[in-house]
């Protein structure tokens, strides 16, 4: 069997994505933080799929709760196929000299601590079945910096070295490391940068047409579903109204 393991899977691009692989005949394991969420979609993509679903309710910020939850997993659920590593945020729009240091400190847990917590786990059972490709959700914030994005776009332009690092040391052993980079996209993330605030997160997007999940879900699956002699090292995808991570053409 193909397995997919999806963190942050319960919306957005992992949500996508979960679909898109259930879709294809991946058994999945889906990694969040809200359990009520997980437990609905999880049911829901065995029920449309008819696949098996694995589920762990962690937080990847928090190691030990982690590790113990992934490596209970039953010895054949560790043949991992494709890692998404998709569990990311920004919280605050703030220079850097006004800058919440709790906000910082949760960016770069979750975006760069997070991600290696879970890779340094599915990457030792990638390496022991000599097979894996791992997809690292970074940004358009991990390729330049824009105003008042400092410490959100530091911790992706980390996830953009990791991937280059990640593709050196992985390569003796087969695994392909592929780093997908969005623009904006029409998710919960302007959301939750806001703390909540519906109409500020709202008026992210008015006047365009942003990205939507899915959209990064298929540029995903073409990476994954290229030929074995075939990697795809990078993709930065954009909406057609946006030209760089502060310019954009609203109407």
């Amino acid at each position: 069997m193909k397995i997919a393991l999806i963190t942050g899977a319960t919306s957005g691009i992992g949500a996508a994505c979960a679909h898109l692989f259930a879709a294809q005949g991946y058994q999945l394991i889906l990694v969040a933080r809200r359990e009520n969420l997980l437990t609905t979609e999880a049911k829901h993509l065995a029920d449309k799929y008819a696949v098996e679903v694995k589920t762990l309710v962690a937080d990847v910020r928090v190691q030990e709760e982690l590790t113990s939850g992934l490596e209970a997993l039953p010895e054949e659920w560790k043949s991992v196929d494709v890692l998404i590593n998709n569990a990311g945020l920004s919280q605050g729009l703030d220079p850097i000299d006004k800058g919440d240091t709790g906000d910082w400190d949760r960016m770069i847990d979750t975006n760069v601590k997070g991600l290696l917590y879970v890779t340094r786990i599915v990457s030792n059972w990638m390496t022991t079945h000599k097979k894996g490709h791992i997809i690292n959700i970074g940004s358009i914030a991990g390729q330049e910096v824009y105003p008042n994005g400092n410490v959100y776009c530091a911790t992706k332009h980390a996830v953009d070295a990791l991937n280059k690092g990640m593709r050196i040391d992985l390569l003796p052993h087969g695994i392909k490391v592929t780093a997908i980079n969005p623009g904006m996209v029409e998710t919960e993330f302007s959301k939750v940068r806001f703390k909540g605030d519906e109409d500020r997160a709202k008026q992210v997007y008015d006047g365009l047409e942003p990205l939507m999940a899915n959209d990064i879900a298929e540029a995903i699956w073409f990476a994954v579903s290229r030929p074995a002699h075939v990697n795809i090292n990078d993709m930065l995808i954009m909406p057609a109204a946006q030209a760089t991570a502060a310019i954009v053409k609203r109407n």
